[in-house]
């Protein structure tokens, strides 16, 4: 099960219901110089996933920089992509939407959340923006939805995106998530169609705030307001280690 731009079904002004009720792990993959591969992070997605859905671990939120990376969700068209050599891998992935790109200076993060049934993808998709648009608030900067749109937009001719959402659901259980663009170099965006949108543009927290705005300063917001907004009942940070079963001793730290 997807989520796409189209799928994407008028907002209103009210916050979702939580997601769950349970606890939130969240786990600090990597950072800056230890940014994680986009294939690895994929496939430590896939093995969170797996113990999840098995309930050998909570709900986990994976917290990350990636080096430069294109990824193409399963609605991209051959016009969205870049043409000749944009400089990074363009790698095919599971999940909703379409183009976009991660990189430095973007805080992306990868919720492996079980959902409350019956499963309701849409509901989920403005959980996680209302998460973002808290967060966004919390530096001073003032975003919205748009209206069969997916992500969170700062108002203007055109709007402009400053947070995109690409997801998949699969046994109930969530996959892929959220970016929001911190201190990134936009120019990477200039490659390719970003998700699928010709009529909008990107930017940046640093950019409309005309200030620095690092990944580190948006980081324990983010993390508060996500768990604020899924309706998480107890809150913690785990190793990646211990999440994935080897390291039986790694204890959490609460938040």
């Amino acid at each position: 099960m997807y989520v796409s731009e189209t799928a994407i079904q008028p907002s209103t002004d009210l916050p979702p219901a939580p997601v769950t009720t349970g606890d939130l792990v969240f786990v600090h993959a990597g950072f800056g110089e230890q940014a994680v591969p986009y294939e690895q992070a994929w496939e430590l997605q896939r093995r969170l996933h797996e113990r999840r859905v098995a309930d050998e671990i909570p709900d986990v939120c994976l917290l990350l920089e990636h080096p430069p990376v294109y990824t193409a969700g399963k609605r991209t068209e051959p016009l969205d992509r870049p043409i000749g050599d944009p400089g990074a891998p363009v790698i095919d992935v599971d999940r909703g939407g379409k183009i976009t790109w991660h990189g430095p200076g973007q805080l992306v993060g990868y919720p492996i959340v079980r959902l409350k049934e019956p499963v309701d993808v849409v509901a989920y998709v403005r959980t996680i923006e209302e998460a973002l648009i808290r967060a966004c608030a919390d530096l001073g900067l003032a975003t919205k939805r748009v209206e069969g749109r997916s992500g969170v937009w700062v108002s203007g001719v055109p709007d402009r995106k400053v947070g995109a959402i690409g997801i998949r659901v699969s046994r109930g259980v969530t996959m892929h998530g959220f970016e929001i663009n911190c201190d990134a170099d936009l120019s990477w965006f200039d490659r390719i169609v970003p998700c699928g949108i010709r009529d909008a543009g990107v930017t940046s927290l640093s950019q409309e705030l005309d200030r620095e705005v690092s990944v580190a300063e948006t980081l324990a917001l983010t993390e508060q307001r996500l768990a604020e907004a899924l309706g998480a009942a107890n809150t913690a940070h785990r190793t990646l280690s211990a999440m994935l079963g080897g390291d039986p001793t790694g204890q959490p730290i609460a938040l």
